[in-house]
């Protein structure tokens, strides 16, 4: 298999596993809070990544990076997680889902300031786009009506594309080997995750099926689709080949959404991700353009 076929068949893996996650959140969150989710995900993301980092080789490069780790996993996992996860519990998912895909352009108008880099017309109008997107979900097709269904939930969403996007950009300067700065960020972020727990809700049971949701998130949400996406960027010759993959994403994650959790298809949620994808074409064709 030649070196593309094998990037864009992990890339199609991860864009696979990604499509579930949306409905493996809802179903785990309604059996537990987005804290206990957390906790049971990052520990089963945590061995897994460790046990790769030590059959790789790794582990001598851990030695190192762990003052990157110390601000690098309060932001990923624990503070992009919990708001996703508690925006998730007060959001239909497919609306949480939708709103979170506007990490991209976060992270575009971010590397203004962060950065120094110049916001052309292009970035602007496709900004502009997709944050209508957001408007017409965000009131659920009452564009004109600013009493929003759940703006707290709303708030949530668009903050973890935040923490996402600003994790993302000062990770420009992590030298770090991307699996042992994970696994570093993990190995930071469990020990907080565990004292949250304990001093909040605590650990309690939920049964068989609480406990198979939050190993299913930790292991391909955080852990395999990660790895996945990984191999597949570092592999593959052109770099849109794959990241296009990411758009067959929504469409599938809504189908399960309403096949599994069984929640009914809003038109503003068609209407709002059809916004927010068209958005993000227009700003993959300015960065194309650029390079």
């Amino acid at each position: 298999m030649s070196q593309d076929r094998l990037a864009i068949t992990c890339g199609l893996g991860a864009v696979a596993l990604w499509s579930t996650v949306a409905t493996a959140f809802k179903v785990a969150l309604s059996f537990m809070s987005p804290l206990e989710l957390m906790w049971i995900a990052s520990l089963v993301s945590w061995l897994l990544m460790g046990a790769l980092v030590i059959k790789r080789g790794l582990l001598r490069q851990a030695a190192s990076g762990w003052k990157t780790a110390a601000w690098a996993g309060l932001m990923n996992p624990v503070a992009y997680y919990l708001v996703l996860f508690a925006a998730y519990d007060r959001l239909p998912g497919q609306e949480a889902m939708a709103l979170n895909y506007t990490w991209g352009l976060t992270m575009a108008l971010l590397a203004v300031p962060l950065l120094g880099q110049r916001l052309s017309m292009s970035d602007f109008a496709a900004g502009c786009v997709a944050y209508a997107g957001v408007w017409v979900i965000a009131t659920r097709g009452q564009v004109f009506d600013v009493a929003f269904e759940d703006p707290v939930g709303v708030a949530l969403a668009l903050g973890s594309t935040l923490i996402w996007a600003l994790y993302w950009l000062l990770n420009t300067r992590d030298a770090r080997e991307p699996l042992v700065g994970q696994w570093q960020n993990f190995s930071i972020g469990l020990p907080i995750l565990t004292l949250l727990l304990l001093l909040g809700p605590g650990i309690t049971g939920h049964g068989l099926a609480a406990l198979g949701a939050g190993v299913y998130v930790g292991l391909f949400e955080m852990g395999i689709a990660f790895i996945l996406w990984q191999l597949a960027i570092h592999r593959v010759s052109r770099t849109a080949r794959v990241t296009n993959l990411i758009f067959l994403s929504p469409p599938v994650s809504l189908f399960l959404l309403h096949v599994v959790v069984g929640e009914p298809l809003l038109v503003s949620t068609f209407a709002g991700l059809a916004l927010i994808l068209t958005g993000l074409v227009l700003q993959q064709l300015t960065s194309h353009k650029k390079a």
